[in-house]
């Protein structure tokens, strides 16, 4: 929960409020790799570089209350789709699915992990993140 998904979080938030629709917004990982740690400094600079703040980003892992807290819980790919899956209740299994295809942006329906990547794939990540979040909105709505 270094890369992506802090990522996603940030921008989703900002654009929400911007939209006024109050809603909570949290990211995790599936696994515990970096739990308390911030966000990955190339994911923390693409940001900043478009405007968004990840310097309080701190990474933690899901917990079974996500899956009762949250509405909508999304994957940024398959991989951690099939994860959640194997963690979610199945009273909520309706809540997964994949962020960019919830948020009916046109393909690819899952966001890239930039963290093997150059600076493009984190401004990538940063673009995704941006037309998700508008066709999110568009849905709440």
């Amino acid at each position: 929960n270094i890369c992506r998904s802090p990522v996603i979080e940030i921008v989703v938030r900002k654009h929400l409020q911007r939209a006024g629709l109050p809603v909570e917004v949290a990211s995790a990982g599936t696994e515990d790799y970096h739990v308390g740690g911030a966000a990955d400094r190339r994911s923390i600079a693409s940001a900043q570089a478009a405007g968004y703040d990840l310097a309080a980003h701190r990474a933690r892992q899901v917990r079974a209350a996500d899956f009762e807290a949250f509405d909508h819980v999304l994957a940024m790919d398959q991989v951690n789709l099939r994860a959640l899956r194997s963690l979610c209740p199945g009273e909520h299994a309706h809540k997964l699915d994949l962020f960019l295809r919830h948020a009916r942006v046109a393909p690819p329906d899952e966001v890239p992990d930039p963290y093997y990547g150059a600076a493009a794939d984190f401004r990538k990540v940063i673009e995704l993140a941006e037309a998700g979040a508008q066709g999110l909105i568009a849905r709440l709505r």
